[in-house]
């Protein structure tokens, strides 16, 4: 193991757990901040209902997704014998940018990312988180693909 320390972006899926067992793996790393970003809930659906008026629930659900999920991160990289802190990140407008603003203030030596491999007629309408992480980041950026 090497004494580098890298950022993780869980969300859960099965390409953040790739990327993170991915990257465990082949860079070695003594310590992983797991970051899962989140998005408050009344903010979700106030882009899909935005003619209604919502108040903010004082336990936001998706808050309490999140910490479950950033859990689960930490308990994975625990798992493939790595020393892991959990850090949560409230996503004020672009996921990407909640990464890479984390990553300017915990200062990892890499910023580890799964893609979802958006691809087609798709990309040129919504590009993906990681292919933002890799364009803003002040860091070098280790993007996992999926496996298909």
């Amino acid at each position: 193991m090497t004494d580098k320390t890298m950022l993780v972006a869980f969300d859960g899926s099965p390409e953040s757990r790739r990327a993170l067992e991915y990257a465990a793996k082949l860079l070695q790393p003594r310590t992983v901040e797991i970051l899962t970003a989140w998005e408050p809930l009344h903010r979700q659906a106030a882009r899909s209902i935005s003619l209604i008026t919502l108040g903010v629930e004082p336990e936001d659900p998706a808050h309490s997704a999140a910490l479950k999920t950033c859990r689960e991160g930490v308990e994975l990289a625990q798992s493939l014998g790595l020393e892991a802190r959990a850090h949560m990140v409230e996503s004020a407008t672009a996921v990407w940018s909640a990464i890479v603003d984390a990553a300017d203030e915990l200062r990892p030596d890499v910023i580890v990312t799964g893609t979802r491999g958006i691809s087609g007629w798709k990309s040129l309408w919504q590009s993906s988180t990681s292919d933002s992480v890799l364009h803003h980041a002040d860091v070098p950026v280790f993007v996992v693909p999926p496996l298909d």
